[in-house]
């Protein structure tokens, strides 16, 4: 279905791969673990401007949030009035829904392709009936080790399967294991990393807000525990090459927001509009 996204995303991986090998052998780990670590380094890098235009887009709904309420009070039930006002709010500050909405759809799109990636090298499990993650049917090992993952040959396939990161199979999960002990010495760290970014990324985030209200304070409570409890959950069934792509995403994730809004500076609240009486 996104073909014309799994294939671009594949041959970037493709090419780190093929780079690292070079170096560390095509079946080692740490060329995989490497080639997935550029990989989210180079499409994110990609997605700079539409992560910078929903930031942009963010940081003007939080500053006319406070403004919009103010004229909803102050033009009551005359809809109309409201509506014309809006309008000149919006356009004195040049806010446009598609503009906020396109940058979140290309990166989630991206985002998706990155993960159909990943876990089609193993195309075996449950996963494989999982829309846009998954294939349309599901594979025997041997099926899965003889079929080519779009750009990967079936040699890069097993190559991938059988490579190891410290002695952790990036195909392994810590339920599907007999070698937890080693399989959680690699994938633990992963996860506390990719766990801790998306907190650390939530409390950012809070700290810039202008204002708050109760159902800001509800969302807030959520993206700051529940979100990365539910991170730490998934390390439980997410393989190892794939905990990989969480904690380099989750991480380049903070950084980012932190130099990018340190760069625009702190949001300014606007003056109170003021709405000619008629």
């Amino acid at each position: 279905m996104l073909d014309f996204v799994y294939y671009p995303v594949a041959a970037v991986l493709w090419l780190w791969h093929t780079g690292f090998a070079v170096l560390f052998g095509a079946a080692s780990g740490l060329s995989w673990a490497l080639a997935i670590v550029m990989l989210v380094v180079t499409l994110r890098a990609a997605l700079y401007r539409p992560f910078l235009a929903q930031v942009r887009f963010s940081r003007t709904m939080a500053v006319l949030q406070p403004k919009m309420r103010q004229l909803r009070a102050e033009c009551g039930d005359d809809r109309e009035r409201l509506a014309v006002e809006t309008r000149k709010l919006q356009q004195q500050h040049n806010f446009s829904v598609l503009s906020g909405c396109l940058p979140v759809l290309v990166q989630l799109v991206m985002f998706l392709g990155l993960l159909h990636v990943l876990h089609s090298f193993d195309r075996t499990g449950a996963v494989s009936y999982v829309p846009f993650l998954g294939n349309t049917t599901t594979m025997t090992a041997a099926q899965n080790a003889d079929t080519a993952n779009y750009v990967f040959a079936p040699e890069q396939v097993r190559s991938f399967l059988h490579a190891e990161l410290f002695g952790a199979p990036l195909s392994a999960t810590l339920t599907s294991t007999d070698s937890v002990a080693s399989v959680a010495a690699v994938a633990v760290p992963l996860v506390v990393i990719a766990a801790v970014a998306t907190h650390c990324t939530a409390r950012a985030s809070i700290a810039r807000q202008l204002e708050t209200t109760p159902q800001t304070r509800l969302i807030n409570a959520m993206t700051l525990w529940l979100f990365p409890l539910g991170t730490l959950v998934a390390g439980l069934v997410m393989p190892v090459g794939i905990l990989v792509y969480f904690a380099t995403s989750n991480t380049w994730t903070f950084v980012q927001q932190h130099v990018v809004h340190r760069r625009l500076g702190p949001l300014e609240p606007l003056p109170p509009p003021s709405v000619p009486m008629l």
